[in-house]
């Protein structure tokens, strides 16, 4: 069955952000715009979702589709993220307003499927059933060639009476099969403990992909206290989850996360799992270093959504090279930060003014978004 949840609150939010002209909400609408790769044909992340779903174990599952706009009792409260939780931090989420956030894992589907009326009636007869969740998350992050804010998960969850001793090797058999369909079928892969908020036991799964160990999913048996906050008592199971560009650029070795979103004809031409990608052309980098003095609260993951926002597609890294406070020299409750950017764009040479340009916008916008005072050499 294919579910596909509406949320009032979702519309509404969304209607008042396109009203909204501040920074923030103009940063917040370009994300949600952004394609959902999972569901675009031809994209590499489509091929590992369509793969997953032909897993045998997994062929009656329901597909669940859920708003990308969640509140945060939902998102955090339910699976045991509680007021200081790290999550929650704006230096790593982002809020659309006080008590909504875009989501951040797509282990929130569980709270939309356990409460979805025929899921319910189900459970009222004391049935077994199972979901798959996959889409767009978002969370601030560095910025690197492995790292994107928007970026695409993939989760499932199945739950029976306790009656029916579903086991942990229930669950890593399944975890098996998916490897298999995905990597192919002689593929390596191994388990060791983990800790997840919302499940116990938990597990690591890791594959071995072109002669590395790459930790490939989280997974674990839902803590019956988590499934308490959804009603759910006489209940137990297995989920996991995980991040679908991990697996994309490990089966055809991409040496930039960006790659997935291009559109230039030689590289979507190359994009398919487990060819080994070939490199259409190394542009040459251009390197910019920007220090500047800001007040003691500036975020640098906000920072570096404003690079992404500048520099769009330019952008490859952007690495600290400095820190530090001098109060005498800065101020009080002042800090000094430095960072090299590395601009280099996948389909073409860059030249020296147009990056200029858009790193003397940067500097307009340090000092203009975060009352920073830039040292322009």
């Amino acid at each position: 069955m294919q579910i596909t949840i509406d949320s009032l609150d979702e519309k509404r939010l969304k209607a008042e952000l396109l009203e909204r002209r501040d920074v923030e909400a103009e940063r917040l609408k370009r994300f949600i715009n952004q394609p959902d790769l999972s569901r675009t044909e031809g994209s590499p992340l489509k091929e590992i979702v369509d793969r997953t779903l032909k897993v045998k174990s997994l062929e009656n599952f329901d597909v669940i589709e859920i708003p990308e706009i969640v509140s945060t009792d939902i998102l955090f409260d339910l699976f045991n993220m509680p007021e200081g939780h790290p999550a929650r931090s704006k230096s790593d989420t982002y809020y659309v307003d006080d008590t909504h956030v875009l989501r951040t894992h797509d282990t929130v589907f569980w709270y939309y499927y356990l409460n979805h009326p025929e899921v319910k009636e189900r459970i009222a007869r004391g049935e077994h059933f199972g979901a798959i969740c996959h889409g767009k998350v978002y969370r601030k992050d560095e910025i690197d060639n492995r790292h994107m804010n928007v970026f695409h998960q993939m989760g499932g969850l199945y739950l029976a009476p306790d009656s029916e001793n579903v086991t942990p090797e229930d669950l890593k058999n399944v975890l098996s099969e998916i490897a298999k369909s995905i990597f192919g079928e002689k593929v390596e892969f191994r388990f060791y403990d983990h800790n997840f908020p919302y499940t116990d036991p938990s597990f690591e799964m890791e594959a071995l992909i072109n002669g590395v160990w790459i930790e490939m999913l989280g997974s674990g048996m839902p803590r019956k206290t988590v499934l308490q906050n959804f009603g759910l008592e006489g209940y137990s199971g297995w989920a996991f989850g995980f991040g679908l560009e991990r697996l994309a650029i490990a089966s055809m070795d991409l040496p930039d996360i960006r790659l997935l979103w291009s559109e230039d004809p030689r590289v979507k031409s190359q994009l398919k799992l487990g060819t080994k990608y070939k490199e259409v052309s190394k542009f040459p980098p251009v390197i910019r270093d920007i220090s500047f003095v800001v007040p003691n609260t500036f975020i640098p993951n906000d920072y570096f959504d404003l690079i992404r926002e500048v520099g769009e597609s330019m952008i490859e890294n952007v690495e600290l090279l400095d820190k530090y406070e001098n109060a005498d020299k800065f101020g009080k409750d002042r800090l000094s930060y430095t960072f090299r950017i590395t601009y280099r764009h996948l389909e073409r040479t860059l030249t020296n003014e147009e990056v200029n340009e858009v790193h003397k916008k940067l500097e307009e916008r340090t000092e203009q978004d975060f009352g920073g005072e830039v040292r322009r050499v």
